[in-house]
């Protein structure tokens, strides 16, 4: 017989010994971080929200500027002219026969103007506080997405744990399969098909070890680029895992809950902004009424010699206090095109805002039905589990009998394995479907971080 199996099989003793010796050595974290410092941390340093945070103070000034329409404005003027005055003698009195001089005029005006009746301008006002409330709206979406962000770079970074640890655990177990279908063979009671077929389940092992690494890795350096510095170490879930449970457990009172959507929210304030644009349109027709009230004060100065009543040199003062009335009386259609058209955008937002609703209820439907679809699943690999390790058991009993061949045993190892590798994944998907089901129904809020915080090993 060739001697080549049982080199490989001295190689596979090594290569086992030394990962278990390196995963013997590997230094452990110092400090894991949980959910809820890793969620805090990144609400300091992740550049979207942070913009976010940073456009919804802008829309307060932004909103302030619509209260100068309403408020008095106090303007000043002035001026100073320079002239020069050249008269002939024709038809004057002046001995010399004519004259000529220099005058300068000086003038200093302060108006007040407030509005008493303008209804445009009590509705730019409205409509900014409309646009005011739409950016805290908008921010609130933006971070309750923004916790769906970070607990799934969280959870993702687990899951690849969860994988690779599985996958790595699966080759120690096919390597030693491997080995013993070599020794076997070296002995004369296995045949040449077991040593391949345990090399071939081996090597998948080896690629699919070399992928699991490598999504690690990735999924590493995106929750350590959104938390913003480096080995993020996330802790894993708390033995025995406890999934929360559906509170409540129907889904229609997930959709009566979901009527604080901020996004059903956004779509309301975008009515009451049409609603206001119509107001605005029709304001078009009526007049304004501003007070206004204005002092000043004028100062010519001379010199040179002209005819007398050329000029009147001196100080003059004016002041004056009035209403003043503008009266729209025809813009060529204008206003009334523009009354038909804010008219049909009124409908299409109230179309709108049904959309958002038949929407938001939509998604919370299906959130929660996914979410009660994946606690299902958990537990059928839960059972599948239990049920395919006493399978592995009882196969590799039946193996070292005599009774079961290789392969049997390579098939119910790489059952078992996928099985804890599809319940660890299950696992994660649940949590993030109760997170994303919050935020489906609009709930979703920092003390879902807490709580989902609680769940993990201390």
């Amino acid at each position: 017989m060739p001697p080549r199996p049982q080199r490989r099989s001295l190689a596979v003793y090594i290569l086992c010994f030394i990962c278990i010796c390196t995963g013997l050595l590997l230094p452990r974290a110092a400090s894991a971080d949980d959910l809820l410092q890793v969620y805090n941390a990144a609400r300091e340093h992740d550049a979207d929200l942070q913009s976010a945070r940073a456009l919804l103070r802008s829309a307060q000034p932004r909103a302030a500027q619509a209260d100068a329409l309403l408020r008095p404005s106090v303007n000043a003027t002035g001026s100073s002219t320079r002239a020069t005055i050249n008269q002939s003698s024709s038809g004057s009195d002046l001995a010399d026969g004519g004259g000529s001089a220099r005058t300068t005029t000086s003038s200093l005006n302060l108006t007040l103007r407030q509005p008493l009746f303008n209804l445009a301008a009590s509705t730019d006002v409205a409509k900014a506080k409309n646009a005011l409330e739409v950016a805290r709206t908008e921010f609130e979406i933006t971070e309750q997405e923004f916790i769906v962000r970070v607990a799934q770079a969280y959870f993702d970074v687990l899951s690849a744990q969860d994988i690779l640890a599985a996958t790595r655990s699966s080759k120690v177990s096919l390597a030693g399969q491997l080995a013993s279908a070599t020794r076997n063979y070296g002995v004369g009671t296995a045949i040449i098909t077991d040593v391949r077929d345990s090399q071939a389940r081996y090597d998948l092992v080896l690629a699919q070890e070399v992928s699991a690494e490598n999504d690690l890795r990735v999924r590493q350096l995106l929750l350590d680029r959104l938390v913003g510095r480096r080995n993020v170490a996330p802790n894993p879930l708390a033995v025995p895992v406890v999934l929360p449970p559906i509170v409540p457990g129907d889904a229609s009172a997930w959709v009566d809950a979901a009527t604080v959507h901020p996004g059903i929210r956004r779509a309301r304030l975008a009515l009451q902004a049409a609603e206001l644009d119509s107001r605005r349109a029709k304001s078009a027709h009526l007049p304004t009424i501003d007070a206004v009230g204005a002092v000043g004060r004028n100062r010519v100065a001379a010199s040179g010699s002209v005819a007398p009543g050329t000029f009147v040199a001196g100080t003059t003062r004016n002041s004056s206090v009035g209403i003043e009335l503008n009266l729209p009386l025809f813009a060529g259609y204008s206003t009334q095109n523009r009354i038909r058209e804010t008219l049909s955008l009124e409908d299409k937002a109230q179309f709108d805002l049904q959309a958002t609703r038949n929407s938001v209820a939509d998604a919370v439907q299906r959130a929660y039905f996914d979410l009660q679809s994946g606690q299902s699943q958990v537990r059928a690999l839960e059972v599948a589990e239990a049920s395919g390790t006493l399978s592995l058991e009882g196969t590799q009993l039946g193996y070292r009998a005599g009774v079961r061949l290789n392969l049997d045993v390579l098939n119910a190892q790489v059952l078992v394995f996928q099985t804890r590798r599809d319940l660890a994944k299950a696992r994660y998907d649940v949590l993030m479907g109760s997170l994303k089901l919050r935020l489906a129904s609009g709930q979703l809020s920092p003390d879902d971080v807490s709580a989902m915080n609680r769940l993990l090993a201390r």
